[in-house]
Protein backbone atom coordinates (compact mmCIF):
# COMPACT_ATOMS: atom_id res chain seq x y z
CA UNK A 1 0.00 0.00 0.00
CA UNK A 2 1.56 3.31 -1.14
CA UNK A 3 2.35 6.18 1.23
CA UNK A 4 0.03 8.59 -0.62
CA UNK A 5 -2.87 6.16 -0.22
CA UNK A 6 -2.14 5.74 3.50
CA UNK A 7 -1.93 9.53 3.93
CA UNK A 8 -5.26 9.90 2.14
CA UNK A 9 -6.88 7.39 4.50
CA UNK A 10 -5.39 9.14 7.54
CA UNK A 11 -6.64 12.55 6.36
CA UNK A 12 -10.07 11.09 5.65
CA UNK A 13 -10.34 9.81 9.21
CA UNK A 14 -8.98 13.07 10.63
CA UNK A 15 -11.53 15.12 8.67
CA UNK A 16 -14.38 13.00 10.02
CA UNK A 17 -13.07 13.39 13.55
CA UNK A 18 -12.76 17.17 13.14
CA UNK A 19 -16.36 17.55 11.94
CA UNK A 20 -17.52 15.40 14.85
CA UNK A 21 -15.55 17.60 17.29
CA UNK A 22 -16.98 20.81 15.81
CA UNK A 23 -20.49 19.42 16.08
CA UNK A 24 -19.90 18.63 19.75
CA UNK A 25 -18.60 22.19 20.28
CA UNK A 26 -21.82 23.69 18.93
CA UNK A 27 -21.68 23.92 15.13
CA UNK A 28 -25.20 22.85 14.15
CA UNK A 29 -25.62 23.62 10.45
CA UNK A 30 -25.01 20.37 8.52
CA UNK A 31 -24.04 22.36 5.43
CA UNK A 32 -21.15 23.98 7.30
CA UNK A 33 -20.01 20.68 8.78
CA UNK A 34 -20.08 19.14 5.30
CA UNK A 35 -17.99 22.01 3.94
CA UNK A 36 -15.41 21.52 6.71
CA UNK A 37 -15.32 17.82 5.86
CA UNK A 38 -15.06 18.33 2.09
CA UNK A 39 -12.40 21.06 1.98
CA UNK A 40 -8.94 19.48 2.53
CA UNK A 41 -7.38 21.76 5.15
CA UNK A 42 -4.04 19.96 4.82
CA UNK A 43 -3.67 21.56 1.36
CA UNK A 44 -3.66 25.01 2.97
CA UNK A 45 -1.22 24.55 5.85
CA UNK A 46 2.57 24.69 5.68
CA UNK A 47 4.27 21.31 5.30
CA UNK A 48 5.84 21.73 8.74
CA UNK A 49 2.41 21.62 10.38
CA UNK A 50 0.62 19.15 8.10
CA UNK A 51 0.29 16.58 10.90
CA UNK A 52 -1.80 19.15 12.81
CA UNK A 53 -3.99 20.13 9.85
CA UNK A 54 -7.14 18.61 11.35
CA UNK A 55 -6.60 19.68 14.92
CA UNK A 56 -8.97 22.42 16.03
CA UNK A 57 -6.28 25.06 16.32
CA UNK A 58 -4.83 27.98 14.39
CA UNK A 59 -1.46 27.42 12.72
CA UNK A 60 1.29 29.74 11.41
CA UNK A 61 1.35 30.34 7.65
CA UNK A 62 4.28 32.76 7.60
CA UNK A 63 4.44 36.56 7.47
CA UNK A 64 3.21 36.63 11.11
CA UNK A 65 -0.19 35.36 9.96
CA UNK A 66 -2.19 32.23 10.77
CA UNK A 67 -4.78 29.89 9.31
CA UNK A 68 -7.77 30.27 11.60
CA UNK A 69 -9.00 27.64 14.03
CA UNK A 70 -11.57 25.41 12.24
CA UNK A 71 -14.21 26.08 14.91
CA UNK A 72 -13.93 29.83 14.32
CA UNK A 73 -14.08 29.37 10.53
CA UNK A 74 -17.17 27.20 10.92
CA UNK A 75 -18.82 29.56 13.43
CA UNK A 76 -18.29 32.67 11.29
CA UNK A 77 -19.58 30.87 8.21
CA UNK A 78 -22.61 29.55 10.09
CA UNK A 79 -23.49 33.04 11.33
CA UNK A 80 -23.11 34.46 7.84
CA UNK A 81 -25.45 31.99 6.13
CA UNK A 82 -28.13 31.71 8.83
CA UNK A 83 -31.52 32.58 7.37
CA UNK A 84 -30.45 31.90 3.78
CA UNK A 85 -32.13 28.95 2.08
CA UNK A 86 -29.15 28.35 -0.14
CA UNK A 87 -30.75 25.78 -2.41
CA UNK A 88 -33.32 28.38 -3.45
CA UNK A 89 -31.37 31.62 -3.12
CA UNK A 90 -27.62 31.29 -2.60
CA UNK A 91 -25.65 34.31 -1.48
CA UNK A 92 -24.46 36.35 -4.43
CA UNK A 93 -21.20 38.25 -3.88
CA UNK A 94 -19.32 37.80 -0.60
CA UNK A 95 -16.36 39.98 0.39
CA UNK A 96 -13.55 38.53 2.51
CA UNK A 97 -11.01 40.82 4.14
CA UNK A 98 -7.81 38.85 4.72
CA UNK A 99 -7.38 35.97 2.28
CA UNK A 100 -4.44 34.45 4.14
CA UNK A 101 -3.80 30.96 2.78
CA UNK A 102 -7.28 30.77 1.21
CA UNK A 103 -8.93 28.23 3.56
CA UNK A 104 -11.82 30.45 4.67
CA UNK A 105 -12.19 31.52 1.02
CA UNK A 106 -12.65 27.89 0.01
CA UNK A 107 -15.32 27.33 2.67
CA UNK A 108 -17.20 30.50 1.68
CA UNK A 109 -17.09 29.53 -2.00
CA UNK A 110 -19.49 26.66 -1.26
CA UNK A 111 -22.18 29.08 -0.10
CA UNK A 112 -22.15 31.90 -2.64
CA UNK A 113 -21.91 32.58 -6.33
CA UNK A 114 -18.54 34.31 -5.98
CA UNK A 115 -16.06 35.25 -3.25
CA UNK A 116 -14.14 38.49 -3.62
CA UNK A 117 -11.13 38.40 -1.31
CA UNK A 118 -8.52 41.00 -0.37
CA UNK A 119 -5.06 40.31 1.02
CA UNK A 120 -2.49 42.99 1.87
CA UNK A 121 0.51 40.61 1.71
CA UNK A 122 1.33 39.81 -1.90
CA UNK A 123 3.06 36.48 -1.19
CA UNK A 124 0.01 35.18 0.70
CA UNK A 125 -2.36 36.27 -2.05
CA UNK A 126 -0.31 34.35 -4.60
CA UNK A 127 -0.14 31.29 -2.34
CA UNK A 128 -3.89 31.38 -1.73
CA UNK A 129 -4.55 31.49 -5.47
CA UNK A 130 -2.42 28.36 -5.94
CA UNK A 131 -4.10 26.60 -3.01
CA UNK A 132 -7.61 27.35 -4.28
CA UNK A 133 -6.80 26.14 -7.77
CA UNK A 134 -5.23 23.00 -6.32
CA UNK A 135 -8.48 22.02 -4.58
CA UNK A 136 -10.69 22.88 -7.55
CA UNK A 137 -12.27 26.15 -6.35
CA UNK A 138 -12.96 28.57 -9.20
CA UNK A 139 -15.73 30.95 -8.07
CA UNK A 140 -13.44 33.56 -6.53
CA UNK A 141 -11.48 36.69 -7.33
CA UNK A 142 -8.42 37.73 -5.32
CA UNK A 143 -6.86 41.17 -5.07
CA UNK A 144 -3.60 42.27 -3.49
CA UNK A 145 -4.97 45.32 -1.70
CA UNK A 146 -5.53 47.13 1.59
CA UNK A 147 -8.63 45.48 3.05
CA UNK A 148 -9.51 48.43 5.30
CA UNK A 149 -10.44 50.33 2.13
CA UNK A 150 -12.91 47.70 0.94
CA UNK A 151 -13.13 46.36 -2.60
CA UNK A 152 -11.23 48.81 -4.84
CA UNK A 153 -14.02 49.27 -7.40
CA UNK A 154 -17.65 50.20 -6.63
CA UNK A 155 -19.54 47.05 -5.63
CA UNK A 156 -22.14 45.83 -3.14
CA UNK A 157 -21.91 42.56 -1.22
CA UNK A 158 -24.54 40.29 0.33
CA UNK A 159 -22.10 39.46 3.11
CA UNK A 160 -18.69 40.59 4.35
CA UNK A 161 -16.32 38.61 6.56
CA UNK A 162 -13.11 39.88 8.15
CA UNK A 163 -10.41 37.43 9.19
CA UNK A 164 -8.33 39.94 11.17
CA UNK A 165 -9.23 42.05 14.20
CA UNK A 166 -9.88 45.76 14.03
CA UNK A 167 -10.85 48.36 16.64
CA UNK A 168 -13.94 49.45 14.70
CA UNK A 169 -15.64 48.54 11.42
CA UNK A 170 -14.37 50.76 8.57
CA UNK A 171 -17.08 53.00 7.10
CA UNK A 172 -16.16 51.79 3.60
CA UNK A 173 -17.15 48.22 4.49
CA UNK A 174 -20.50 49.35 5.86
CA UNK A 175 -21.12 51.25 2.63
CA UNK A 176 -20.28 48.22 0.47
CA UNK A 177 -22.68 45.96 2.40
CA UNK A 178 -26.09 45.44 0.78
CA UNK A 179 -29.21 46.34 2.75
CA UNK A 180 -30.26 43.19 4.69
CA UNK A 181 -26.69 41.95 4.37
CA UNK A 182 -24.47 40.71 7.21
CA UNK A 183 -20.94 41.59 8.19
CA UNK A 184 -18.98 39.55 10.72
CA UNK A 185 -15.67 40.70 12.11
CA UNK A 186 -13.43 40.23 15.16
CA UNK A 187 -13.35 43.56 16.99
CA UNK A 188 -10.95 44.67 19.72
CA UNK A 189 -7.26 44.87 20.52
CA UNK A 190 -4.66 42.11 20.74
CA UNK A 191 -5.68 41.06 24.27
CA UNK A 192 -9.46 41.39 24.22
CA UNK A 193 -11.48 40.62 21.11
CA UNK A 194 -14.97 39.40 20.29
CA UNK A 195 -16.90 38.56 17.17
CA UNK A 196 -19.28 41.28 16.06
CA UNK A 197 -22.24 40.52 13.80
CA UNK A 198 -23.43 43.62 11.97
CA UNK A 199 -26.77 43.48 10.12
CA UNK A 200 -27.67 46.29 7.73
CA UNK A 201 -31.36 47.13 8.16
CA UNK A 202 -31.42 50.15 5.83
CA UNK A 203 -28.94 52.52 4.19
CA UNK A 204 -28.02 54.12 7.52
CA UNK A 205 -29.40 51.68 10.11
CA UNK A 206 -27.34 48.82 11.53
CA UNK A 207 -27.95 46.25 14.23
CA UNK A 208 -24.95 44.95 16.19
CA UNK A 209 -24.69 41.68 18.10
CA UNK A 210 -21.66 40.92 20.26
CA UNK A 211 -20.73 37.23 20.15
CA UNK A 212 -17.93 34.90 21.28
CA UNK A 213 -14.52 35.96 22.54
CA UNK A 214 -11.84 35.25 19.91
CA UNK A 215 -8.18 35.90 19.16
CA UNK A 216 -7.13 37.04 15.67
CA UNK A 217 -4.10 38.74 14.21
CA UNK A 218 -4.67 42.51 13.81
CA UNK A 219 -5.95 44.06 10.60
CA UNK A 220 -3.27 46.41 9.28
CA UNK A 221 -3.38 49.14 6.67
CA UNK A 222 -1.32 49.30 3.49
CA UNK A 223 0.16 46.64 1.20
CA UNK A 224 3.23 44.44 1.63
CA UNK A 225 5.29 43.17 -1.30
CA UNK A 226 7.49 40.20 -0.43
Amino acid sequence: MGKKFIDKLNFEFARKELTKELSQKGIKDPRVLEAIYQIPRHEFVDATFISRAYQDMSLPIGHQQTISQPFVVAKMTELLIQGNVLDQKPLGAVLEIGTGCGYQTAILARFCRKVFSLERIEALSLRADNNLKKVGIDNYQLRWSDGTLGWPTPKKFDAIICTAAISQIPKKLKTQLEVHGKLICPVGDGKKQHLLLLEKKSKDEFHETILDSVLFVPMLEGKVSE
